[in-house]
């Protein structure tokens, strides 16, 4: 009998796109919850001076008399960052052209429960921070984190419909989407026009390379880093240079399935006439073969496609778990964490991220389902989309990032939006895995 390894039956799985992308989302929410912890224990311990230290030290970039200085955080949340943007892209780029969002009559529902997940937070927010210091937080409880969200509803297994799995990723990418325009609008300063110009010339370029039919990844990624840096100087925080990147690498294959199908079934052939050798070795002529059928593989694979699957586990392992390091270590004085929590920007990301994302999620789903403008999930209940909306208040990865945009160089802000934003995170993730856990039971035991 054939013992096969681990690996083995592993190679012998086909995964869809979609499964591949929503478990490295379920690895991104694991790794993101370790790492999260790990910040807070380095912050709450005697390792806290040094662990502060590290990630405001300067690192400098000079030739000649130019000179790029920027603190190592700096470079996390505008360098590092810019990947994950990047992947945020490419997720946007591929619900579109051809995930749930290309379909307009599925996607309705997904794009009107993220409007309304957006809007009334930001609401809630400005009515509890109307005049205060704070005011400029109201971009923060609009974001959902994608992988911590995905990473409970996932956990439910078969728990809940496929399909409401899917609402979350659409509605999560229109989310993403949004906090994108909200970044690019409304958080910025000062713009110098002369670097955004040079920023938009080198997004002209990549959208030329993709229209002449150019399909290697160097000359994007090469003018791609010139536009994250005029980006840089530009004014426009940096990490929209990566959703532009994303938008212009090519979503169409250079050869059609067609030709490659035909061109394959040859190379086959051509292959199978060669006898095995004794020693189980190819002949030169067959790896010949093999190397021409994997040059044909790559072109039947689009770049987008290739860059998400390829920059996936990078992003996962490297660059979320350096960002929740350095962004999610807060200090906490446990005697005065009550009267933090009561804080106008801690209550109002608290009250948006909890409150907000239920009554914008839930409710416009209510109203779009009753008024017949859009049909809920196959298999699915209002009561799951109602723990969905829980979800949604998981905010984390971009509500953190906008905090420290919204409130530069205000630590005493930053620190109670960071605490809002844990504090919220926390409650609808647990709230909504154990109302879904609940509903299933319930419809399980019906």
């Amino acid at each position: 009998m054939k013992l096969y390894a681990p690996w083995e039956k592993a190679f012998k799985k086909v995964s869809t796109p979609f499964e591949a992308f929503l478990h490295a989302q379920t690895t991104t929410g694991l790794i993101l919850m370790i790492m999260t912890i790990v910040a807070l224990l380095l912050a709450n311990s005697p390792l806290y001076e040094a662990y502060s230290h590290f990630f405001h030290m300067n690192i400098d970039f000079n030739v000649g008399s130019w000179a790029l200085s920027h603190s190592l955080h700096h470079w996390i949340n505008d360098g590092l960052m810019a990947i994950f943007f990047f992947i945020i892209g490419l997720e946007i780029k591929r619900e579109i052209t051809a995930g749930e969002l290309s379909n307009i009559k599925v996607a309705l529902l997904p794009i009107l429960a993220a409007i309304g997940g957006m809007i009334f937070p930001a609401m809630i927010y400005l009515s509890l921070n109307y005049n205060t210091a704070g005011v400029n937080g109201w971009g923060i409880p609009m974001a959902t984190d994608i992988a911590f969200a995905i990473s409970a509803l996932v956990l439910l297994g078969k728990r809940v419909p496929t399909t409401l799995v899917t609402f979350l990723v659409a509605l999560a990418i229109v989310d993403d989407l949004g906090a994108v325009l909200v970044i690019a609008l409304f958080y910025t300063d000062t713009i110098n026009m002369l670097p955004l110009g040079l920023a938009g010339a080198m997004f002209l370029l990549m959208l030329a390379f993709n229209r002449f039919g150019i399909h290697m990844i160097l000359p994007y990624f090469i003018v791609g880093l010139f536009m994250w840096f005029f980006m840089l100087e530009s004014g426009v925080h940096a990490t929209i240079a990566g959703v532009l990147a994303a938008l212009a690498i090519p979503s169409t294959p250079k050869r059609t399935p067609k030709s490659f199908t035909q061109d394959t079934q040859h190379l086959m052939y051509e292959y199978e006439k060669y006898s095995v050798q004794e020693t189980h070795t190819m002949t030169e002529e067959q790896k010949k073969i093999l190397t021409t059928i994997k040059d044909k593989i790559d072109e039947v694979g689009t770049p987008a496609a290739r860059l998400e699957h390829d920059l996936h586990l990078p992003v996962a392992l490297l660059v979320i778990p350096i960002f929740a390091l350095a962004n999610a270590g807060i200090r906490i004085d446990f005697n005065s964490i009550g009267s933090t929590l009561l804080e106008p920007v801690s209550l109002g990301i608290i009250a948006g991220l909890i409150f907000g994302k239920v009554i914008g999620i839930f409710g416009v789903s209510w109203l779009a389902v009753t008024l017949k403008i859009a049909q809920l999930p196959k298999g699915s209940s209002l009561s799951q989309v109602f723990g969905v909306a829980f979800l949604g208040g998981i905010g984390f990865t971009m509500s953190i990032f906008v905090a420290d945009l919204a409130f530069v160089g205000d630590a005493e802000l930053i620190f109670q939006a960071k605490v809002g934003i844990l504090s919220a995170s926390l409650f609808s993730g647990l709230f909504g895995y154990f109302w879904l856990k609940s509903i299933s039971k319930k419809r399980g035991s019906a």
